[in-house]
């Protein structure tokens, strides 16, 4: 058994023999930041700050040779073989390190879907070194002075390829929502900066979790629900999304692979202006304000940390419907209407 601690918080998480770095902290609740798991992306690797461990087979491309000489080590295949191993990982506090933000990275438009009505979803790929972003960040995008720069958050985990999916919601006076979603087509090149926002919560929160989305709100919250059930969150995972109609609950496909692939993940559904009619073979449903109706839906709230986007309104009446139940958390991602586009801000609660 070896003991891995996390620098500077000095955080200590028991490491058995055999074990890699990464799956000892996750099986801690630590959400180490991975895509491969097999040495070949290179997300995962961390500076190594005292003792020793194997490394494994880890592509040069993931982790270079200078970077192994500076004490850099890939978790995903590493193992401690002396008794303390000291890894830079996160802050005093042991919260997550931010990455640092980068500015014009060419992104190409390899897929555009209209999910809903008001939604199209972008599925960008970088020409380069893919963002290192945690789940809930957002990137911006425009094309000053004509398409000022908005925040759209990523709805994917991070990815090996770098790939990034934004939902981007058609605004009647936005000009660079209406400019992603009416002008820009496959095969176009997108600027990005980023990553920004620390809606990412705690990453060693064990209790169950309540998703709360609205609209375009999802994105964030469905980066969020797929990194945790990819790597094994334990505990019960439930989504509730306000939609207006069944036309508007997205990406239909994705939710219905998390719901019967997770045992542990529920998908709850609200319309806002759809009747109640549990006969028509549609998700099942409640109809009405999310708001009003969330101590009917949970009449307790307590040993739950609770995660809230979507527009500025709806989020804050959903945090004082929510704060009501007494939960255990809660983190809360408005996005605020400037000067028509809307734009995630991430603020954590």
């Amino acid at each position: 058994m070896s003991i891995i601690r996390l620098y500077p918080s000095g955080n200590e998480i028991p490491c058995p023999d055999g074990m890699t770095v990464l799956a000892a902290l996750e099986a801690e609740g630590w959400a180490l930041p991975n895509n491969c798991r097999a040495g070949t992306c290179g997300e995962c690797k961390v500076k190594v700050r005292s003792g020793s461990f194997d490394q494994g087979f880890v592509l040069d491309m993931a982790l270079s040779q200078e970077e192994r000489q500076q004490g850099y080590g890939a978790m995903c295949m590493a193992k401690p073989l002396s008794d303390y191993l000291e890894i830079e990982w996160g802050t005093e506090d042991a919260k997550p390190t931010l990455f640092p933000p980068r500015e014009q990275v060419p992104h190409i438009v390899v897929e555009r879907l209209e999910r809903t009505p008001s939604i199209v979803e972008l599925r960008l790929r970088p020409l380069g070194d893919p963002l290192r972003f945690w789940p809930g960040q957002h990137v911006q995008l425009g094309s000053p002075p004509e398409y000022p720069l908005r925040n759209y958050s990523m709805a994917n985990a991070p990815r090996p390829d770098g790939e990034l999916i934004l939902e981007i919601t058609r605004e009647p006076f936005g000009q660079t929502s209406t400019w992603l979603t009416n002008n820009v087509a496959i095969g176009d090149t997108l600027m990005i900066n980023g990553p920004y926002g620390s809606f990412i919560g705690d990453p060693a929160i064990a209790t169950p979790v309540l998703l709360i989305a609205g609209g375009s709100g999802l994105a964030p919250i469905l980066s969020l629900t797929e990194a945790a059930l990819r790597r094994g969150f334990a505990h019960h995972v439930t989504l509730l999304f306000s939609a207006r109609t069944p036309s508007d609950v997205y990406p239909p496909g994705q939710l219905a692979y998390l719901t019967h692939r997770y045992p542990n993940f529920e998908l709850q559904v609200t319309y806002t202006r759809h009747p109640h009619d549990p006969s028509c073979g549609e998700l099942p449903h409640y109809h009405g304000r999310l708001p009003g109706m969330l101590s009917d839906i949970f009449p307790r709230l307590a040993d739950t940390a609770v995660f809230i986007a979507g527009s500025d309104a709806f989020v804050q009446d959903c945090t004082r419907a929510v704060r009501a139940l007494e939960p255990d958390a809660v983190y809360t991602e408005p996005f605020t209407d400037q000067q028509g586009d809307f734009s995630s801000l991430s603020i954590l609660g």
